[in-house]
């Protein structure tokens, strides 16, 4: 099996999955950063397909950018501008070639976290 990334967004101070976010994917190389991939959240906070699927997956360093500021708007949770959160990057090493690796982000107006899921 090869490996594939995933990751999906639940909105903590609400409680529920975040729709509705724009979702980037950057490989990092010698410094360099390309875009690979951009989707958005359905109503379950997730992508509807691997973000990365296993015929595109190579190991390296990645960067997920979460583009919150318009969910947060919109939920009413933003408060003033500048807003404290409104774009979020990830970045991380997947060094397994053959694993699913599952990158969430649990997300409030005021903080956020990441783990490596399955």
């Amino acid at each position: 099996m090869a490996g594939y990334l995933t990751t999906h967004v639940l909105d903590t101070a609400r409680g529920c999955p975040a729709e509705g976010i724009r979702i980037a994917l950057f490989r990092i190389k010698d410094g360099a950063r390309e875009k690979i991939a951009e989707t958005v959240t359905n109503d379950d906070g997730r992508t509807d397909a691997p973000i990365l699927p296993a015929g595109d997956f190579a190991t390296g360093t990645y960067e997920l950018v979460f583009f919150c500021g318009d969910y947060l708007r919109a939920t009413g949770q933003a408060g003033d501008n500048p807003l404290f959160l409104d774009e979020v990057p990830l970045r991380f090493g997947m060094s397994d070639p053959e694993a699913h690796y599952h990158v969430p982000l649990l997300l409030s107006p005021y903080g956020y976290s990441t783990y490596r899921g399955s």
